[in-house]
């Protein structure tokens, strides 16, 4: 596969970014050090440029309906200028994607989906299209910065005269940013240290990019990459698509059904219903380390006897609390959280426990 380019490669280079291949997209993995940025994120400001993220607008009278029918969660429930997280339930009981849907108004959405997906998710929701939603797929248009941490308000309120503080969680406005018009603040991240999501034309990027950093000067603020958004999300238990759930995993099984609404009807959702109703063998849960020792994605998971319940999905060490932490899918009857389990980490079984998210709460 072609590696794409974001269009402000150029300036992670110079900024001396380590650049990975990662979801089909040349990105920056770190700047220094994954725990410096990590702590930058959860003490200070630091920005992600996740342009490789997809983005696809629906506009028309139908166009609520289409969502309605390929998405899990009730759209109908959404109000001008508030976003919604949520998944693409399969036909076969697994998940195409997660997504956030933002209603920017009436009869006018934005779909965020992952990088990985963006044509998967594209020929999905258009297989669906029988009622004339006028679609665009906007992802090489847009780029995407999370400004994440408790001092990014602070630092993105000088470069804008809307004003952020009123802005709730999953909420966002349309307004002017560092002399750039229509760009959507949202107040959201993937991170829960707070801050915004920027989403800004690309022929604007690099002018918002320099404005925001210049802006954060006092605040020490840093550019951060993806191993420090990784360990971030899994002190949080965010799920990662393709680790924590796929096509294979349901939204029950995955922690998922608080965005899975049986008020409508949506695809798989009689069998999704029947799921929750009776119950599923296995979930994924969220454990920290007890024994020392790093647990990463594919090690078995076994319970005190030995046997086999699951396996890690998710793993590292957390910066917060300097121990392993990580998801995975476990057997039913071990998913309590307390519930003692065992990392199988090349043969040697370390001790866990299954801990409530998020991790570090």
């Amino acid at each position: 596969m072609d590696i794409q380019f974001v269009p402000l490669n150029h300036v992670h280079e110079k900024l001396g970014a380590k650049m990975v291949p990662f979801a089909g997209f040349n990105m920056p993995v770190r700047y220094s050090s994954d725990i410096e940025e990590h702590m930058t994120v959860r003490n200070g400001v630091g920005v992600f440029d996740v342009s490789h993220m997809g983005e696809f607008t629906l506009k028309g009278a139908n166009a609520l309906d289409l969502i309605q029918r390929v998405t899990s969660n009730d759209a109908s429930k959404l109000i001008d200028g508030q976003a919604q997280y949520s998944c693409l339930p399969n036909e076969t009981g697994g998940i195409v994607d997660d997504l956030i849907v933002y209603k920017i108004t009436e009869n006018d959405y934005l779909l965020v989906v992952n990088a990985s997906n963006i044509e998967k998710d594209w020929n999905w929701i258009s297989r669906f299209n029988t009622k004339g939603v006028e679609m665009k797929n906007i992802s090489d248009d847009i780029c995407l910065f999370a400004v994440q941490g408790p001092k990014a308000v602070t630092v993105l309120q000088k470069l804008t005269a809307t004003d952020l503080s009123p802005i709730k969680y999953y909420h966002f406005a349309v307004g002017e940013l560092a002399g750039v018009k229509n760009v959507i603040l949202s107040n959201t991240g993937y991170t829960g240290a707070g801050g915004f999501e920027v989403y800004v034309h690309k022929a604007d990027a690099e002018k918002v990019w320099d404005a925001i950093f210049e802006a954060g000067k006092d605040e020490n603020i840093k550019p951060i990459g993806l191993g420090a958004r990784d360990t971030l999300r899994l002190e949080m238990g965010f799920c990662l698509y393709g680790n924590d759930i796929d096509d294979t995993t349901s939204p029950i099984e995955g922690g998922l059904g608080w965005i899975t609404k049986f008020t409508k009807a949506f695809t798989n959702s009689a069998a999704i219903k029947k799921q929750k109703e009776e119950g599923v063998t296995r979930k994924l849960v969220g454990f920290k380390m007890i024994d020392k020792g790093i647990p990463r994605h594919d090690y078995p998971i076994k319970d005190a006897a030995g046997n086999v319940i699951g396996k890690v999905t998710s793993g590292t060490q957390s910066p917060m609390l300097s121990i392993g932490i990580g998801l995975g899918y476990v057997t039913t009857a071990n998913s309590g959280v307390g519930s003692e389990i065992y990392i199988d980490v090349r043969g040697r079984a370390l001790k866990a426990v299954v801990s409530k998210m998020p991790l570090i709460s």
